[in-house]
Protein backbone atom coordinates (compact mmCIF):
# COMPACT_ATOMS: atom_id res chain seq x y z
CA UNK A 1 0.00 0.00 0.00
CA UNK A 2 1.36 3.57 -0.93
CA UNK A 3 1.05 6.63 1.18
CA UNK A 4 -0.33 9.69 -0.32
CA UNK A 5 -0.06 13.04 1.32
CA UNK A 6 -3.16 14.64 0.23
CA UNK A 7 -2.67 18.62 1.01
CA UNK A 8 -6.22 20.42 0.48
CA UNK A 9 -7.41 23.31 3.25
CA UNK A 10 -11.23 22.62 1.79
CA UNK A 11 -12.92 19.81 4.19
CA UNK A 12 -15.39 18.25 1.69
CA UNK A 13 -12.94 18.43 -0.67
CA UNK A 14 -10.45 16.90 1.18
CA UNK A 15 -12.98 14.44 2.68
CA UNK A 16 -13.46 13.47 -0.76
CA UNK A 17 -10.12 12.79 -2.10
CA UNK A 18 -9.24 10.86 0.79
CA UNK A 19 -12.43 8.56 0.06
CA UNK A 20 -11.25 7.96 -3.41
CA UNK A 21 -7.92 6.84 -2.40
CA UNK A 22 -9.10 4.43 -0.11
CA UNK A 23 -11.57 2.66 -2.32
CA UNK A 24 -8.42 2.83 -4.85
CA UNK A 25 -6.11 0.77 -2.57
CA UNK A 26 -4.02 3.43 -1.46
CA UNK A 27 -3.89 5.23 2.15
CA UNK A 28 -3.88 8.44 2.41
CA UNK A 29 -2.54 11.42 4.92
CA UNK A 30 -4.13 14.40 4.87
CA UNK A 31 -2.93 17.97 6.00
CA UNK A 32 -4.90 21.46 5.71
CA UNK A 33 -1.95 23.54 3.96
CA UNK A 34 1.90 23.63 3.15
CA UNK A 35 3.15 24.65 7.02
CA UNK A 36 0.73 21.47 8.24
CA UNK A 37 2.26 18.80 5.35
CA UNK A 38 5.68 19.55 6.22
CA UNK A 39 4.87 18.87 9.64
CA UNK A 40 3.02 15.81 8.57
CA UNK A 41 6.32 14.68 6.36
CA UNK A 42 8.18 15.15 9.62
CA UNK A 43 5.92 11.84 10.90
CA UNK A 44 5.07 9.78 7.94
CA UNK A 45 7.00 8.03 5.02
CA UNK A 46 5.24 9.63 1.88
CA UNK A 47 4.95 8.22 -1.65
CA UNK A 48 3.29 11.02 -3.59
CA UNK A 49 1.96 14.50 -2.53
CA UNK A 50 -1.80 15.37 -4.12
CA UNK A 51 -1.48 19.44 -3.42
CA UNK A 52 -4.18 22.58 -3.62
CA UNK A 53 -2.48 24.94 -4.80
CA UNK A 54 -4.24 27.94 -3.13
CA UNK A 55 -4.42 27.50 0.87
CA UNK A 56 -3.31 30.14 3.53
CA UNK A 57 0.02 29.93 5.21
CA UNK A 58 1.99 28.12 2.91
CA UNK A 59 0.29 27.80 -0.65
CA UNK A 60 1.49 25.00 -3.24
CA UNK A 61 4.20 26.79 -4.73
CA UNK A 62 5.61 27.80 -2.00
CA UNK A 63 5.32 23.88 -0.38
CA UNK A 64 6.60 22.33 -4.10
CA UNK A 65 9.72 24.86 -3.95
CA UNK A 66 10.38 24.51 -0.50
CA UNK A 67 10.85 20.46 -0.90
CA UNK A 68 12.84 20.65 -3.87
CA UNK A 69 14.95 23.10 -2.47
CA UNK A 70 16.06 20.66 0.02
CA UNK A 71 16.83 17.71 -2.46
CA UNK A 72 13.21 16.07 -2.30
CA UNK A 73 12.23 14.50 -4.93
CA UNK A 74 8.81 12.76 -4.37
CA UNK A 75 6.04 13.18 -6.98
CA UNK A 76 3.72 15.87 -6.94
CA UNK A 77 0.38 16.10 -8.61
CA UNK A 78 -0.79 19.71 -8.48
CA UNK A 79 -4.36 20.61 -8.10
CA UNK A 80 -5.94 23.65 -8.97
CA UNK A 81 -8.72 25.70 -9.89
CA UNK A 82 -6.96 27.80 -12.01
CA UNK A 83 -6.50 26.31 -15.74
CA UNK A 84 -4.23 29.22 -17.56
CA UNK A 85 -0.71 28.45 -19.18
CA UNK A 86 0.58 30.66 -16.84
CA UNK A 87 -0.13 28.87 -14.03
CA UNK A 88 0.85 26.00 -14.83
CA UNK A 89 4.15 26.98 -15.83
CA UNK A 90 4.42 28.75 -12.56
CA UNK A 91 3.63 24.98 -11.18
CA UNK A 92 6.12 23.56 -13.46
CA UNK A 93 9.19 25.86 -12.77
CA UNK A 94 8.68 25.23 -8.75
CA UNK A 95 9.03 21.43 -9.11
CA UNK A 96 5.78 19.79 -9.49
CA UNK A 97 5.42 16.78 -12.00
CA UNK A 98 2.13 16.58 -13.16
CA UNK A 99 -1.52 19.16 -13.05
CA UNK A 100 -4.70 18.29 -12.56
CA UNK A 101 -7.54 21.00 -12.60
CA UNK A 102 -10.63 21.00 -10.64
CA UNK A 103 -13.16 19.76 -10.29
CA UNK A 104 -11.45 16.40 -10.57
CA UNK A 105 -12.04 14.00 -12.44
CA UNK A 106 -11.87 11.02 -10.60
CA UNK A 107 -10.69 8.39 -12.38
CA UNK A 108 -8.17 10.95 -14.26
CA UNK A 109 -6.61 11.85 -10.95
CA UNK A 110 -5.91 8.13 -10.16
CA UNK A 111 -4.80 7.12 -13.38
CA UNK A 112 -2.18 10.61 -12.94
CA UNK A 113 -1.43 9.08 -9.78
CA UNK A 114 -0.68 5.63 -10.76
CA UNK A 115 1.92 7.18 -13.72
CA UNK A 116 3.89 9.52 -11.56
CA UNK A 117 4.36 6.36 -9.05
CA UNK A 118 5.57 4.34 -12.23
CA UNK A 119 7.49 7.06 -13.03
CA UNK A 120 9.40 7.21 -10.10
CA UNK A 121 9.60 3.65 -10.26
CA UNK A 122 8.11 3.08 -6.71
CA UNK A 123 5.06 1.11 -7.91
CA UNK A 124 7.10 -1.51 -8.93
CA UNK A 125 9.82 -1.99 -7.22
CA UNK A 126 9.20 -0.07 -3.83
CA UNK A 127 13.14 0.95 -4.01
CA UNK A 128 15.32 4.17 -3.50
CA UNK A 129 18.65 4.22 -5.75
CA UNK A 130 21.31 6.65 -4.31
CA UNK A 131 24.41 6.54 -6.64
CA UNK A 132 25.46 2.62 -6.99
CA UNK A 133 23.06 1.75 -3.99
CA UNK A 134 19.62 0.44 -3.71
CA UNK A 135 17.45 -0.06 -0.76
CA UNK A 136 14.71 -2.15 -1.18
CA UNK A 137 11.73 -1.78 1.69
CA UNK A 138 9.83 -4.99 0.30
CA UNK A 139 12.91 -7.08 1.27
CA UNK A 140 14.73 -4.45 3.97
CA UNK A 141 17.80 -4.78 2.29
CA UNK A 142 20.47 -2.52 0.74
CA UNK A 143 22.77 -3.30 -2.18
CA UNK A 144 25.44 -1.26 -3.50
CA UNK A 145 27.64 -1.99 -6.46
CA UNK A 146 28.67 -5.28 -7.00
CA UNK A 147 28.90 -6.08 -2.92
CA UNK A 148 26.94 -8.66 -1.54
CA UNK A 149 23.47 -7.47 -0.76
CA UNK A 150 22.96 -6.58 2.76
CA UNK A 151 19.78 -7.54 5.02
CA UNK A 152 18.75 -5.01 8.19
CA UNK A 153 16.92 -5.60 10.63
CA UNK A 154 12.96 -3.53 10.44
CA UNK A 155 14.07 -0.57 12.74
CA UNK A 156 17.47 -0.24 10.72
CA UNK A 157 16.28 -0.24 7.73
CA UNK A 158 12.96 2.17 8.36
CA UNK A 159 15.59 4.44 9.56
CA UNK A 160 18.11 4.71 6.85
CA UNK A 161 14.85 4.58 4.76
CA UNK A 162 13.51 7.43 5.57
CA UNK A 163 17.13 9.49 6.02
CA UNK A 164 17.56 8.88 1.98
CA UNK A 165 13.97 9.20 1.51
CA UNK A 166 14.67 13.03 2.33
CA UNK A 167 18.52 13.96 1.99
CA UNK A 168 19.45 16.90 3.72
CA UNK A 169 16.41 16.59 6.13
CA UNK A 170 17.42 16.75 9.86
CA UNK A 171 15.22 14.43 11.78
CA UNK A 172 15.26 15.09 15.40
CA UNK A 173 15.42 12.05 17.75
CA UNK A 174 12.21 12.33 19.15
CA UNK A 175 10.55 12.76 15.30
CA UNK A 176 12.23 9.15 14.41
CA UNK A 177 10.63 7.93 18.10
CA UNK A 178 7.26 9.06 17.14
CA UNK A 179 7.43 7.49 13.86
CA UNK A 180 9.50 4.12 14.18
CA UNK A 181 9.67 3.35 17.80
CA UNK A 182 5.93 4.10 18.70
CA UNK A 183 6.04 7.38 20.98
CA UNK A 184 3.71 5.05 23.35
CA UNK A 185 6.76 2.58 23.83
CA UNK A 186 8.55 2.60 26.91
CA UNK A 187 11.80 2.47 24.43
CA UNK A 188 14.66 5.14 25.52
CA UNK A 189 14.95 7.41 23.23
CA UNK A 190 18.63 6.85 23.02
CA UNK A 191 17.97 4.14 21.50
CA UNK A 192 18.40 5.86 18.05
CA UNK A 193 21.99 6.66 18.82
CA UNK A 194 22.48 2.81 19.69
CA UNK A 195 20.74 2.09 15.88
CA UNK A 196 22.40 5.04 14.30
CA UNK A 197 26.12 3.57 15.17
CA UNK A 198 24.91 0.45 14.11
CA UNK A 199 24.38 1.62 10.68
CA UNK A 200 27.31 3.45 10.32
CA UNK A 201 29.78 1.15 11.40
CA UNK A 202 27.84 -1.13 8.04
CA UNK A 203 28.01 1.51 5.83
CA UNK A 204 31.21 3.11 7.00
CA UNK A 205 32.47 2.21 3.49
CA UNK A 206 29.86 3.03 1.13
CA UNK A 207 30.62 5.21 -1.62
CA UNK A 208 27.14 7.05 -2.10
CA UNK A 209 25.97 8.62 1.60
CA UNK A 210 26.44 8.98 5.30
CA UNK A 211 25.01 9.45 8.07
CA UNK A 212 25.41 13.03 9.83
CA UNK A 213 24.99 14.35 13.38
CA UNK A 214 23.78 17.64 13.63
CA UNK A 215 24.70 18.88 16.75
CA UNK A 216 21.72 19.77 19.19
CA UNK A 217 19.21 18.98 16.49
CA UNK A 218 19.46 15.38 15.24
CA UNK A 219 20.37 13.36 12.55
CA UNK A 220 20.51 13.66 8.42
CA UNK A 221 22.27 11.12 5.20
CA UNK A 222 23.91 13.79 2.84
CA UNK A 223 25.16 12.41 -0.31
CA UNK A 224 28.81 12.31 -1.04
Amino acid sequence: MFDILVVEDDKNTRYLMEAVLRRAGYNPICAVDGVDALEVMDHNHVDLILLDVMMPRMDGYEFTKELRSVGCDIPILMVTAKETSLDKKKGFIAGTDDYIVKPVDEEEMLLRIAALLRRAKIANDHKITVGSSVLDYDKMTVKTGDTPEISLPQKEFLLIYKFLSYPGKVFTRMALMDEIWDMDSDTDPHTVDVHINRLRDKFKDNPDFEIVTVRGLGYKAVKK
